[in-house]
C-alpha cells in the first residue's frame, strides 16, 4: 500500500513492484489460510490461484521500468494486464474452482506456473548484467541494482518452493513458499526502516553527465558561430527549436551549450532564443504594416500570443503595442 499509494515522488517501478507484492501477499495468503484450514472455501483457492496468474507479469514491468525509469506504463504492457485479467476472469466465470478443481490443479495451475517461469525467465535475462557484476564483483553495485537482484532472485526462490509443492518433490512442503516469501519480505521491510530515500531506492536513476568547464577561447570560437547561424539561418523562427536542435548546429553537446549561456551569457536557452525572435519582432513592428501583433509573433517564431506579449514586455519593459506606436513616432509614421 505504502509503495502504491504513499510515496512523494511517482515512479513507474514502485507501482509495479506495490502491485507484485500485492500479487504475491494474496497467493501467500491463500496457502497460510489452507495450510491452517483445510476446509477453507473452494473460491479462496480460486482467487490465489488468480493472483499468482499476475505475479510474473509485475515483476517483469518492475525490472523493466526499474532499469530504464518510464514516464508512463507503456500501452503495450497495459494491453498485456488487461488480456491477462479478461482472460483469467473468462477462465475462473466458465470453470469455478469449486465445480471443476481438478481440470484447475491438473491444467490451469500448471499454465499459471508455466507463465510465471516465462516472466520469471525474462526478467533474469534482464537483469544479468546486473546478476553477472553481483557474482564477479568486478564494479560495486549501486543500491537500486542490489535490490533488484534480490527481489528478482527472491521470487525465484519463491516460485521453486511453490513449484516444487505442486509436482510433489519429496523435499517440499506445501507452507514453503509461503515461509520463504514472509522471510524475503520482513528482510525488506526491515532494512527499509533503516532508509530515508525510499522512493528512489528501487530505480535506477541515470546518473547526471559531468559537464567539463568551458575555456575562454573555446567559449569565444562557439558564441560566435552560435551567433551566426541564428542570423543566418534564422532557426529561431522555429516554434519547436529545441536545446539539442540548436546544439547539433555548432557541433556541440546539448549539455555544453546550456553551461556556454549561462556561464559566459548569463542566459538560459529559452532567454536567448527569445531575443532574437525579439529582435527580429522589432524590426517588423516598424518597416511591415500588413502584420498584425499577434501575426508578427507567430513570424518570428513563438508559438502562442501570450506568450510573445509576455516575453516582449520582460524584453522590453512595454508591451509590444506601446513599443509599435512610440517606434512608428520617432520614425514619422
Amino acid at each position: 500500500m505504502f509503495l502504491l499509494f504513499f510515496t512523494r515522488k511517482k515512479y513507474v517501478a514502485n507501482y509495479f513492484l506495490g502491485a507484485l507484492l500485492l500479487a504475491l501477499s494474496i497467493r501467500t495468503g491463500k496457502s497460510v489460510f489452507l495450510y491452517f484450514d483445510g476446509k477453507l472455501p473452494k473460491i479462496y483457492l480460486q482467487i490465489g490461484l488468480s493472483a499468482c496468474f499476475f505475479i510474473g507479469p509485475f515483476l517483469y514491468f518492475f525490472v523493466r521500468s526499474a532499469l530504464k525509469p518510464v514516464a508512463t506504463v507503456p500501452k503495450s504492457w497495459r494491453w498485456t494486464l488487461v488480456l491477462l485479467a479478461i482472460m483469467i476472469l473468462v477462465v475462473g466465470i466458465r470453470f469455478p474452482y469449486a465445480v471443476y478443481p481438478g481440470l484447475w490443479n491438473a491444467y490451469f495451475a500448471k499454465v499459471i506456473y508455466l507463465q510465471w517461469f516465462g516472466f520469471l525467465l525474462a526478467s533474469g535475462l534482464a537483469i544479468r548484467n546486473l546478476l553477472g557484476k553481483l557474482v564477479t564483483r568486478t564494479y560495486p553495485l549501486k543500491p537500486a541494482e542490489s535490490w533488484i537482484s534480490v527481489i528478482v532472485t527472491g521470487n525465484a526462490v519463491i516460485f521453486l518452493f511453490y513449484f516444487s509443492s505442486l509436482i510433489n518433490a519429496p523435499f517440499a512442503v506445501y507452507i514453503s513458499g509461503a515461509l520463504a516469501f514472509s522471510l524475503i519480505f520482513y528482510l525488506m521491510v526491515t532494512i527499509l526502516f533503516y532508509r530515508k530515500k525510499t522512493d528512489e531506492l528501487f530505480v535506477i536513476i541515470p546518473d547526471k553527465p559531468i559537464v567539463k568547464k568551458i575555456n575562454e577561447s573555446d567559449a569565444e570560437r562557439w558564441l560566435a558561430k552560435l551567433e551566426k547561424v541564428m542570423l543566418e539561418k534564422e532557426v529561431y523562427k522555429n516554434p519547436d527549436l529545441k536545446l539539442h536542435e540548436l546544439s547539433r548546429e555548432i557541433p556541440i553537446s546539448a549539455h555544453q551549450l546550456s553551461a556556454l549561456l549561462n556561464e559566459h551569457l548569463g542566459k538560459n536557452f529559452t532567454t536567448y532564443v527569445n531575443e532574437f525572435r525579439i529582435a527580429e519582432a522589432c524590426k517588423m513592428m516598424t518597416a511591415d504594416q500588413r502584420f498584425t501583433l499577434e501575426a508578427i509573433g507567430y513570424e518570428v517564431g513563438f508559438n502562442s500570443k501570450s506568450t510573445f506579449f509576455a516575453a516582449f514586455r520582460k524584453s522590453k519593459g512595454v508591451t509590444p503595442l506601446t513599443y509599435q506606436q512610440a517606434a512608428r513616432q520617432s520614425i514619422g509614421l
